[in-house]
């Protein structure tokens, strides 16, 4: 089996709308919302589709528990798992026994699961020209190793400060561009912290 990109990222919106009369305010006032929706959402779980730079397509479950606390698990069959336990992201490869992990703030992703984070100081508002769709690129300027990721919102005054994660794209430093696709969210469910566990497949293992 291919190694599979996992650069976790729906694709961005093409579509050039044309500028507020005053963009700096409307800009803030999009930020203040997504940063709202963030630190409103304690919980989430919904369905995934991912597809990578290749066209190749996974579905899968998201788990989320603020603070950092996140899990993709995969399709039957895919020998992969990502999890987030609060401080970093480990991602399993059951297949080939491999684990790799780094710092939470090290991925694009803690754009989405770290709410302490204040989006106004590394993200912009893109146009969708779709007044229903926000769009945020997020990226640190001075560490463009991490990548880049622009989440997509739609306004939907029933969600969390009225948006809802429609998906991600994320980018990292080799181009290399994953698509994430939510469906079926749900918020505020008790999520316990074992969700965030995971078995570690290398000889003499460990549980994480």
């Amino acid at each position: 089996m291919k190694r599979i990109a996992l650069a976790l990222a729906v694709a961005p919106v093409a579509a050039v709308a044309l500028l507020p009369a005053d963009p700096a305010s409307a800009q803030r006032s999009d930020l203040a919302q997504v940063n709202a929706y963030i630190r409103a959402v304690t919980t989430m779980t919904a369905d995934f589709t991912q597809t990578d730079r290749n066209g190749r397509t996974l579905n899968g479950r998201l788990t989320l528990k603020q603070p950092g606390k996140v899990r993709f698990q995969y399709q039957k069959g895919v020998p992969l798992l990502i999890v987030g336990d609060g401080r970093a992201l480990t991602m399993i490869d059951y297949e080939v026994r491999q684990v790799q992990r780094w710092p939470i703030g090290s991925s694009p992703l803690a754009a989405l699961i770290d709410p302490s984070k204040d989006l106004s100081k590394f993200g912009r508002v893109v146009q969708t020209g779709d007044p229903t769709v926000l769009s945020v690129e997020a990226r640190d300027p001075k560490r463009p190793e991490f990548g880049t990721i622009t989440l997509v919102f739609k306004r939907k005054p029933a969600s969390p400060a009225g948006l809802e994660l429609y998906g991600w794209v994320a980018l990292d430093s080799q181009n290399n561009r994953t698509t994430i696709r939510l469906t079926n969210h749900r918020y505020g469910i008790p999520i316990a912290d074992s969700a965030f566990r995971w078995t570690d497949p290398r000889p003499r293992g460990r549980s994480g």
